[in-house]
Parts: structure tokens; sequence; C-alpha cells
């Protein structure tokens, strides 16, 4: 009997599991088919070829978090337009999910995500074209990177392997202090970087060859930035109104590589705290308003010729700046563009680059000493970096601040390099 009892029990329980499995089954059922009405009350859609595209989505209705469904009405969600959070209206939004059907973020997606207070964008493992790491939007083979969360706070390392940083893609990151570009990366894009007004610091890699119009444009406690010799072109204000330093208001002093050549309209106006700028003897030439705004600037330092394609009011409004060349430059007078110029004695002599005077001629290899007045200097050479060997090959004294050097012996030696000290 107490087997029968048992096996009577047994049977009873299972029943009643199979009752609660089939109502459990029926909930979700019903939870699954009244899915569709909750996503449609939290976002604006459109269909397109049997495929959907998210074009808006109700702030009010949903929480700090939001998980683009990867179907609705049983199609699959496919791209997210920009300005689906209302250009600023989701500001309590902190993370996204995007579902792997989703293959196209808008024409600009930092911009999708613009206005928010996110941390964090979440990519599915199966998406075939983008990806995330530590919170940022990648491409799929994390060799771009495409948006950092506007409300991630503190520094920031860009992975190894990557590339390029998308235009955007930092986009008035307020919360960013420090940015490290990895050494693989070319191309900083268009105004990728504009309005991170807390960044105060960042490595520019000697990979990168050009930095985009705006790409640090209103990054307001940026006080210093080397930009090294790889770079050869530096965006101009001109194509869609920003420079690529423009309105860096804490900024004071840069560095302008020799690979650059021209110094495009606006690059660095509104840096009303430059006090002075050196510009090496590659450049040839300077747009109006490249230094537009900059009223504190006091000096104009130029290493080589006077510019030979400088326009009208490339000084901007530094009304109190002179212009200072070295000896032995060409094309200075008593004021160039309308400010004032005066030689620039250097702390120690140099060899000027540019000019008829510096290379090979038929009578030896020559080059300008630049540096003080009446001082002598000794010319030295060596034809071997690896293994030096410095001789004098001769001396010069500096009449009004500079002198020319030949040496007739290149010739006989597979490679002659050069140095200046004093006697």
């Amino acid at each position: 009997m107490k087997t029968k009892a048992s096996l009577a029990g047994t049977t009873s329980s299972n029943k009643m599991d199979g009752r609660l499995r089939t109502v459990c089954a029926a909930r979700l059922l019903l939870l699954f088919l009244a899915l569709p009405a909750v996503v449609q009350a939290q976002f604006n859609y459109t269909t397109n070829n049997g495929t959907i595209t998210i074009t808006g989505y109700d702030c009010a209705s949903g929480g700090s978090a939001v998980i683009f469904p990867s179907t609705i009405n049983g199609l699959l969600v496919t791209s997210i337009e920009p300005g689906v959070f209302g250009f600023g209206s989701c500001t309590n939004l902190t993370s996204v999910t995007i579902p792997d059907s989703v293959t196209t973020i808008g024409a600009f997606p930092p911009l999708v995500f613009n206005g928010t207070s996110l941390t964090a964008i979440i990519v599915g493992p199966l998406n075939p074209n983008y990806s995330s790491v530590d919170g940022a939007l990648f491409n799929k083979s994390q060799t771009t990177l495409i948006t950092y969360p506007q409300g991630k706070a503190g520094s920031y390392a860009i992975p190894n392997g990557v590339s390029s940083i998308e235009n955007y893609a930092f986009w008035f990151c307020t919360s960013l202090t420090s940015v490290a570009i990895t050494n693989s990366v070319t191309n900083i894009g268009f105004a990728t970087f504009r309005g991170c007004t807390s960044l105060t610091s960042v490595t520019i890699p000697n990979s990168v060859t050009s930095i985009g119009s705006g790409a640090f444009s209103f990054c307001s406690s940026l006080t210093n930035i080397t930009i090294p010799d790889s770079v050869t072109n530096i965006g101009r204000g001109s194509e869609f109104g920003w420079g690529a330093f423009q309105d860096c208001t804490s900024l004071t002093s840069v560095t302008i590589p020799d690979s650059v050549t021209s110094i495009g309209e606006a690059v660095f106006a509104g840096c009303t705290s430059l006090t002075s700028v050196t510009i090496p003897d590659s450049v040839t030439g300077i747009d109006s308003r490249a230094f537009g705004g900059c009223t504190n600037v006091t000096g104009f330092y130029f290493t080589g010729n006077a510019p030979s394609d400088a326009l009208d009011g490339w000084f901007g409004d530094a009304k109190n700046a002179t212009v200072y060349y070295l000896p032995g430059t060409t094309g200075w007078g008593l004021t160039f563009e309308g400010r004032p110029t005066a030689l620039w004695v250097l702390p120690n002599p140099l060899i000027l680059r540019d000019g008829d005077s510096f290379g090979m001629r038929t009578n030896g290899f020559g080059f300008i000493i630049s540096w003080a007045t009446n001082i002598s200097v000794v010319v030295e050479a060596c034809t071997n970096l690896a293994n030096p060997l410095w001789s004098p090959v001769g001396t010069n004294t500096l009449t009004s601040g500079l002198s020319h050097f030949s040496d007739p012996q290149w010739t006989n030696y597979p490679a002659r390099l050069y140095r200046l000290r004093s006697p």
C-alpha cells in the first residue's frame, strides 16, 4: 500500500508539474506575443524591403539601459538612424546593446549616440560589421575606432591594431581627460575630439600622417600638443568651418613639425592663450585667419625663409606680435605682412636647411651657419654615426650672425655628416 501510495503521489506530482509547465509556457507565449507592442511603444521605426530601420526611441518609456530588438513584427532590425535618441533627449541613458542583426548604424555613428550619458556600447558577438571593446564601438576587425561613449570619464588608451579614428569618434566626450593614441593609428578624422572640454593631454605617435579639420577644436583644457614629424596635413577650417585646433583656449604652446608645408585657414584660430609660435622652414604658405583671435601671441619665430604664400591677415589679432627670423634666411624686411621684424638669436648655432646655399655644388657640399654676430663656429665631420669619429673641417666667423660653409672634400667619402661647436 505504501508503494502504491508513493506511486500515486508521484503520478499526481507529475500531473501537477505538467500543468504548471503548461501554464508557464502559456504565460511566456502571451509575453512573447505582447512584446512587439512594448517594442513599438519604445521605438519608432520604418519598414524598408522587408527589414526594419529604427528611427527613434522614447526616452521616457525606457530605463538607463536600452537593448535594441533584433526583430519587430517578425522582421529583422538591420539599421539604426542618426538622431534615434533625439540628439540630447536621453541624458540618463548609460548603456546600449546592439544586436547581431544590425549592419548599419547611421551615416555618422557617433551622432547616433550624441547627447547621452553612455558609458558602454555593447555589440552582439556575431554582428558581421561591428564589435565593442571596453565599451567603445569598433568595426568588426577592430582596425577603426568608431565611437567612444560620451559619458565615460578619465583617461583612455586606444588599443593596438587600430589604424584609423573615425570622424566624430570622441565628439563632446566632456569627461575624457587624456588619450594615448597607439602607434598603429595613421589618421585622426574630422572633428574627432571636438568639444572634449576636460581633455588636458594627447599623445600623437609618429605613425599619424593626417589630422582632420576640427579634430581638436573646442578642447578648452588642452594646454600643449606636439605634432609629430610624420604629419603632413593639418586640417584647415574653410571646408567645414573648424580649424584643427580652433578655440583651444588653454593652448599655450604648439610644435609644428618640419613635415608641414602649409598652415591652413583657422587652424589655430581662437587660441587665446598662445604666446609664441615657432614655424619651421618647411612652411611656405600660411592662410588668412590661421591665427585669428590669437590676441596674446607676442612672437612668431621662423626657422627658414619668409613664406612665399603668406596671405594678408594670417597673424589674426596678434597686434602686438613681432616676427623673428634667423640670420642667413631671406625674404624679410623691416616688416612682414604688417608685423615688425627682428633678428632671432638662438642659444646654439644652427645649420639652415633651406635656400640655394644648402646642398651639393660643383665645388663642394655647402650650407649656411646661423647664430650670433661675429662669433666663431667650428664645423666637424664624420662618416659613420654608428662609430663616429668627428674631425674639424673648418672654422667660420659669423659676420652679421651668419656664414657660408663649403666642404670640397665631400666627394671623397660615401657619406659625410656634419655638426657644429664653438672653438
